[in-house]
């Protein structure tokens, strides 16, 4: 099976990819393209499905860039191939031509960035904490410090989970309000009353709209729904699976 690269118009004709997980050699509960170093799948797969990506984006793996990822709001900046352990931080950046730029998610918010004029360009992994705490925000910043301007600069949310999916709870809720009191747009009343829905995605465009970015775009696929396409945290625990798979996202210049 080949790969399936899902794109956005709004980041043409910079080479970008939201990989779903068709066309890799994992198998089991990862059948597909896993591309997470983290998981419990056999290594050697996860880098064959690392090197099918690499290829499709036309880059040798090491300059396939990564980081770490702890759900912070840490940015990496990126000037050329990585040799040795990744960054530890949730988002990268460069102006480097050659060099891409990959953050796994699965369910968390995949967001690719690129100021076309200045030529620079980002990637950030944005769960529900990272965006609370300015991950989306320290891109920005970071891409300016690299030449780029907000105003210049587009940003497309991938495939993440949908508010229909995401139940949460009273206390999750609470602390969005203690944060913002005007966070309680991004919740809906869910099954009972000590449950709510939370709108990640609507969430992520509010804080890259609020700080000024350009554009700021969902590309409307939940990973939750689609267990064919998309690997999703919240669907393999509510399987109760031992493990799941990453899907990668990708950008580079």
């Amino acid at each position: 099976m080949t790969l399936e690269i899902l794109t956005a118009d709004a980041l043409d004709p910079i080479r970008h990819g939201f990989f779903t997980r068709r066309g890799g050699a994992s198998s089991g509960v990862f059948e597909g393209l896993n591309c997470g170093q983290g998981s419990s799948d056999l290594s050697e797969v996860v880098q064959i499905n690392r090197s099918r990506v690499a290829k499709a984006m036309e880059v040798d793996l090491p300059h396939l860039a990564h980081v770490h990822q702890v759900h912070s709001a840490d940015v990496a900046v990126i000037d050329g191939p990585q040799d040795g352990a990744p960054p530890v931080a949730d988002a990268l950046v460069t102006a480097t031509p050659g060099v891409a730029l990959a953050i796994l998610t699965a369910d968390c918010q995949p967001v690719l960035f690129a100021d076309h004029q200045a030529g620079v360009i980002g990637a950030a992994h944005a769960g529900w904490r990272g965006a609370m705490d300015g991950v989306l925000e320290a891109t920005l910043d970071a891409m300016e410090g690299l030449g780029a301007r907000r105003q210049d600069i587009t940003a497309v949310i991938g495939p993440c989970i949908s508010q229909e999916a995401y139940e949460v709870s009273q206390e999750f809720f609470e602390n969005f309000m203690a944060d913002d009191s005007d966070n309680q747009r991004f919740f809906a009343n869910g099954a009972s009353p000590d449950k709510k829905q939370f709108d990640l995605p609507a969430y992520g465009l509010h804080r890259l709209r609020t700080a000024g970015i350009g554009q700021a775009q969902w590309i409307r696929y939940c990973t939750y729904a689609d267990p064919a396409r998309f690997y999703s945290y919240r669907r393999t625990t509510h399987a109760g699976e031992a493990d799941y798979g990453r899907l990668i996202s990708v950008i580079r210049l």
